[in-house]
């Protein structure tokens, strides 16, 4: 691993803990094992290895929560897969995400002090609820769904619930807390699917 790398990589790790903002230059030196030269080579301002965490970040959340999805047909199993994955595969991850959720870190600390930055973790959410949107317009299509099914409201409340139990999950790391809460989405996709079914027969 190049020093860059292990400078971002540690400092993800250090971010999902403290925050942004509660990490300094100092502690970012310490945990990469290296010294201000080495990080200034790399990096002009610590501002400048936010967006190299967030990308890296990012990266790993595809990574982690889009696994294998493309082998499935179903929009709302594609929706379920993406649920289990979030919650096993990501938020479960202690190793590159020891403080939880790093983009919920990020959104709790910056909103109102780093707008700019904030800004940027905004369009990753507005991506992700998109995704969501289009998979449930998918499953209208497919008859999964009932047409008048509102996707963009369900997206909302399926988002909600991922960021409820993301926040629930960084204050105390219960599992069980946290499957529950990501169980109860499940349900929710499989209750609207359910009762299309039931109508249709």
């Amino acid at each position: 691993m190049t020093l860059k790398n292990q400078i971002v990589h540690e400092s993800r790790k250090l971010f999902s803990l403290n925050g942004f903002l509660g990490t300094g230059i100092n502690d970012i030196i310490d945990a990469s094992g290296t010294s201000k030269g080495g990080f200034y080579n790399h990096f002009a301002s610590k501002e400048q290895l936010f967006f190299a965490v967030l990308a890296e970040s990012q990266n790993l959340w595809r990574e982690r929560v889009l696994y294998g999805i493309k082998d499935i047909d179903s929009p709302t199993e594609k929706i379920i897969a993406i649920l289990k994955n979030y919650k096993d595969r990501y938020l479960k991850d202690a190793r590159n995400f020891p403080g939880g959720c790093i983009f919920i870190t990020f959104s709790v600390e910056l909103d109102d002090t780093r707008p700019h930055l904030m800004k940027e973790v905004n369009k990753g959410f507005i991506g992700f609820k998109r995704l969501l949107s289009r998979l449930l317009d998918e499953a209208k299509e497919t008859n999964e769904l009932f047409l008048n099914t509102e996707s963009e409201t369900v997206a909302e409340t399926i988002f909600a619930g991922m960021l409820g139990a993301s926040v629930l999950y960084g204050v105390d790391k219960d599992e069980l807390t946290l499957d529950l809460s990501i169980n109860s989405l499940i349900d929710y996709v499989y209750q609207l699917r359910y009762e299309h079914f039931q109508e249709q027969n």
